[in-house]
């Protein structure tokens, strides 16, 4: 199948214990990933050099799993992927610590700012605090850049062995202009390896490092390293990024250097005094369920594909490096199987092997995770709502608080003659809708907005502010909302929340549907059970992207 030059350039043979379809599975993973998240079936089987009855197999696999949809005759990566990534980012923790320090360092700046990690010759992002502006940062977290092109690379190769620079050469040789980076424009200019070198030498005597547009023109950054207060080796770069129309190289030196340096130490301090993560839950009854599906799927399921990709979940927090007995217990394995698949990662660079422990590399970012950062609630939903709305024949929207109103951001349709039709982006008065008191509700009573005095928008509405105070309580109750005929005569709709990972809800999911058409009591006992497994559905992939990443909810 075709190289990759940034993942492929020193590859050692394949060995004899090597589990074959599991080096295809991240093929697909990786080309999917390199493709922005969507390719054809047949242009996976392009890509990858793979047979076409191979590529089907392998995705109808991923899709078991939950990491790929079939839309038609396309593979479409999915959120729940994401848990191979943060398996890694919990494992290593620094996300974790020092998100929040880059965050407060991107306000006080107003200025993107990055946490970067090295991978090999190359450097990956961990967390991004972006700024909102026409020309912004356009990196992901988990992208790989060139170490050459970037502030943090001369601070990493300052630690890079005579091997790793001979690998670093015969890199740069077999991909000058570094097409195996596609989170990077192709390289415009020759840049010298005698360049790079003396950047490195500059950097370990500095104690910082400077990219002056050499990503592309206008960008600009400034980097300083986080050191392991343990091993004094270090752990990643903290990086300030801006452009030529608001810094100079020399203005990011004078003017930012110093708040980047004192945030580094705070960060420093946090990595000294921060207690030993507790070992999480570990996964179980993976091995149960891959041989319950292999069951039930037959040919089409790869067992041994789908219990090699469980593997990696086997880390976490309080997981950073385990045995192989770990790894077997942790997934329910036999060992032979956990160590065949280690033993294929550690090929492929996604686990390091060192004295009997294995753990993640940040290569392991490179399985969906710089597409899939960027997910939005309503992507994530629209694929559930579909289903929801095939399965019971009505339209079905989702919408999120803004002020006294609700605002459309998702809506799947149905070809009724007769259906609700509401645009995205639309704004209707939260109290008078099944999604506006599903959300309403959430709040506590002192945050509850509500215009008064309540207008009556048909017959039916609820205009009494006591009344609708005790129907919030009970909605927050039931955890359901019905609303009969109060925003348009005719027209019911029931709704449920769809809550992130710390419980709150963030957005509301409705069927929207004829009063004509089902009764108050058959919306209860047929259309709620359905509504409420789509939006478990959605918030189990939102809880997922949302762990190391802002998921925005329109």
């Amino acid at each position: 199948m075709p190289a990759n030059p940034a993942l492929d350039a020193v590859s050692p043979a394949v060995p004899d214990e090597a589990v074959t379809p599991l080096i295809r599975g991240v093929a697909v993973l990786h080309r999917l990933t390199e493709a922005d998240g969507t390719l054809s079936l047949s242009a996976l089987e392009r890509a990858t050099g793979l047979a076409r009855s191979t590529v089907d197999r392998v995705t109808a696999t991923l899709a078991r799993m939950g990491y790929v949809r079939l839309d038609g005759r396309d593979a479409v990566l999915t959120p729940r992927l994401m848990e191979l990534g943060n398996a890694y980012l919990a494992a290593l923790r620094l996300p974790a610590l020092l998100d929040a320090r880059a965050d407060a360092l991107a306000d006080e700046l107003d200025e993107s700012v990055s946490l970067a990690v090295a991978d090999r010759d190359g450097i990956r992002f961990i967390h991004q605090a972006t700024r909102r502006r026409a020309m912004s940062l356009s990196f992901r977290i988990g992208d790989l850049l060139p170490a050459e092109r970037t502030a943090p690379g001369p601070l990493f190769a300052t630690e890079w062995t005579k091997e790793q620079w001979q690998a670093w050469r015969q890199r740069r040789a077999a991909d000058p202009e570094d097409h195996g980076f596609p989170a990077v424009p192709p390289r415009q200019s020759p840049y010298p390896d005698e360049d790079f070198e003396r950047s490195a030498a500059q950097s370990a005597a500095d104690g910082w490092s400077l990219d002056d547009q050499l990503i592309e023109p206008g960008l600009v950054a400034v980097s300083v390293p986080v050191r392991d207060p343990r091993t004094g080796r270090i752990a990643c770069a903290a990086n300030v990024v801006s452009h030529t129309s608001r810094h100079t190289a020399a203005d990011l030196r004078e003017s930012l250097l110093p708040r980047l340096r004192a945030a580094v130490r705070a960060m420093e301090d946090d990595l000294r005094t921060t207690a030993p993560a507790e070992p999480g839950a570990s996964p179980s009854g993976l091995a149960t369920w891959t041989g319950a599906s292999k069951q039930e799927l037959g040919r089409e399921f790869v067992e041994s594909l789908a219990r090699g990709l469980t593997v990696l979940t086997a880390f976490g927090e309080g997981r950073a490096e385990l045995t192989l007995t770990e790894v077997a217990k942790a997934t329910g394995l036999a060992r032979a199987t956990a160590r065949r698949a280690l033993i294929t990662y550690e090929h492929l660079g996604l686990v390091r092997a060192r004295d009997r422990v294995f753990e993640l590399t940040p290569r392991v970012l490179a399985l969906g995770f710089p597409p899939l950062s960027r997910t939005t609630l309503p992507e994530i939903a629209a694929p559930h709502m579909a289903e929801l709305a095939r399965a019971v024949h009505e339209s079905t929207s989702l919408a999120v608080l803004s002020g006294d109103d609700i605002q459309y951001t998702a809506r799947v349709a149905t070809s009724r003659v007769m259906s609700v039709n509401v645009a995205v982006g639309t704004r209707l008065p939260a109290y008078a809708t099944s999604m506006g008191r599903v959300l309403l509700a959430d709040l506590p009573e002192s945050d509850r907005r509500l215009p008064l005095p309540l207008r009556a928008l048909t017959p039916h509405t609820l205009t009494d502010p006591e009344t609708l105070a005790r129907v919030l309580d009970d909605v927050r109750t039931q955890g359901h909302a019905l609303v009969d005929e109060e925003l348009e005569e005719g027209l019911r709709s029931i709704a449920v929340p769809v809550r992130d990972r710390n419980g709150r809800a963030v957005a509301a999911l409705n069927v929207a549907m004829h009063a004509a058409r089902h009764t108050v009591e058959e919306c209860v006992r047929e259309i709620l059970p359905a509504l409420r497994a789509t939006a478990d559905a959605i918030e189990g992939e939102l809880q997922v992207a949302g762990r190391f990443t802002r998921v925005p909810v329109s």
